[in-house]
């Protein structure tokens, strides 16, 4: 049995730069530095971690970054409350190497970005001393050509192929017309054709109908090595199974030996956050960050696999401080759990996970807020997908006994999220299926201002 200072003994092992006196040698296992999205967060590398674990990987090795304001800018040379620019989140990035390089004692790291992650990445490698730091870089589903490259629209967004941040970094570097900077060994992984800001219809921007001039081969740069993999979304090019081989072998070399082998004691840790009101729409409260929400109050319960329903008392309870952070708390392998969050301002939150494979200290937890539109509901079921879009054509889909969940398009792949609601707040197991993947949770009524969350991990 796990006592209290064997349990923070092995927390203190999953802190994203710990010290790692008995870690391979870099040459071997070089730190790999994670850079998320816009306006996502470090938990989405969660089950990208698992598999560099799982395929030898020392987990201190494994640095997930958090940037606390997630957004791009509207205009990228105009300040904007609670956005970052190319040069802030550059510079984040380039602290953030700095750090894992000195706690690691390496000469390079390897960096692995999805989406605006990859913009970054270019950056910092091509304007930041990035070149001599980092030895591999991954861009997963990065827009490097832009979302749009419309002359004279937005330019002044990071995501216009024809603004100044894009065509800088696009610029030949050599004789044969390279858009990657060397020495650094470069890899992009794209869709074929179902990533939704690689599209030549500008449906995903408001431009339906009109051309972006953008093809699927956006996100392909000359000079890499360009990997398109059939099918997949935007965020499944970097959290995907398929991209993490794709991944693993453009670094070793090799095939990985498994996907994700279990742990007998999953400790698992994160960060509480909250939605920040967007300063120009303060009822609309979904601005997205990453800042911690203190005096938060979470509960967790194991819960019935079949039903939904708790097992028994709180299992684990805590109210953040100051850094939002909860854990550690020691999970048992291959049982459900609820994450009951309260906090003020927000709906008591009810999420339900999938059992944990294994142990992280990146779990992100976030409580709703009800919308003024979804009032009239009794209660509220959002099923969520994190690391991956709903694509119907693809997925075998299933919430509440519904095949055709809401607010999902019946083409494309570009929605994360359902929401449902419910005419009636009556107690019962509510489920969920994505593919191979099953979550029952509870219904819990929404004029007590509670939500039920149903969040998919894979």
């Amino acid at each position: 049995m796990l006592t209290r200072r064997h349990l923070w003994a092995v927390f203190a092992a999953l802190a994203l730069l710990a010290g790692c006196a008995f870690a391979p040698p870099a040459s071997q296992h070089p730190p790999i530095v994670f850079v998320h999205g816009n306006g996502d967060n470090a938990a989405l590398w969660q089950t990208t971690q698992w598999r560099f674990e799982s395929n030898g990987w020392p987990r201190e090795r494994l640095h997930a970054i958090e940037l606390p304001y997630p957004l791009a800018r509207d205009d990228d040379s105009k300040p904007q409350p609670g956005r970052t620019s190319t040069a802030e989140h550059m510079a984040y990035l380039k602290a953030e190497v700095e750090k894992v390089l000195r706690t690691t004692g390496a000469s390079q790291v390897v960096l692995i970005g999805n989406s605006r992650g990859g913009n970054a990445i270019r950056n910092y490698i091509q304007n930041g001393g990035g070149a001599a730091t980092v030895s591999h870089a991954i861009l997963g589903g990065t827009p490097n050509h832009g979302v749009w490259a419309i002359p004279g629209f937005r330019e002044g967004n990071e995501f216009s192929g024809t603004g100044p941040f894009l065509t800088g970094l696009n610029a030949p570097k050599n004789a044969q017309g390279d858009e990657v900077t060397g020495p650094v060994r470069w890899m992009t992984i794209r869709s074929d054709n179902n990533d939704k800001f690689a599209q030549p219809d500008g449906l995903w921007i408001g431009q339906a109908g009109k051309p972006t001039n953008v093809t699927f081969a956006g996100p392909e740069l000359k000079g890499a090595t360009n990997v398109v993999i059939p099918r997949i979304d935007h965020r499944e090019t970097s959290y995907s199974y398929a991209a993490f081989a794709a991944s693993y072998r453009f670094i070793t070399g090799r095939e990985p030996a498994v996907d994700i082998a279990p742990e007998a004691n999953p400790v698992l840790g994160g960060t509480i956050t909250g939605l920040g009101l967007n300063p120009l729409d303060p009822a609309s409260g979904n601005y997205a960050n990453n800042l911690p929400l203190p005096g938060a109050q979470l509960a967790i319960y194991e819960t019935d696999a079949a039903t939904g329903a708790r097992r028994g008392p709180a299992v684990y309870t805590r109210t953040t401080g100051a850094d939002g952070r909860w854990g550690p708390f020691a999970a048992k392998a291959g049982m459900h759990y609820e994450f009951e969050l309260q906090a003020a301002g927000y709906a008591t939150t009810h999420i339900y996970r999938s059992p944990f494979a294994r142990s992280s200290a990146i779990l992100l937890l976030r409580p709703e807020r009800i919308a003024a539109a979804d009032k009239d509901a009794q209660a509220l079921v959002i099923l969520t997908r994190p690391r991956g879009y709903f694509d119907p054509q693809r997925d075998r889909l299933r919430l509440d006994g519904q095949t055709a969940l809401p607010g999902v398009p019946p083409v494309g792949a570009g929605v994360s999220s359902a929401k449902l609601k419910l005419a009636s707040a009556e107690d019962r197991t509510v489920a969920a299926e994505f593919n191979n993947e099953k979550l029952v949770g509870r219904v819990w009524p929404a004029a007590r201002q509670r939500v039920t969350v149903l969040e998919l991990t894979y």
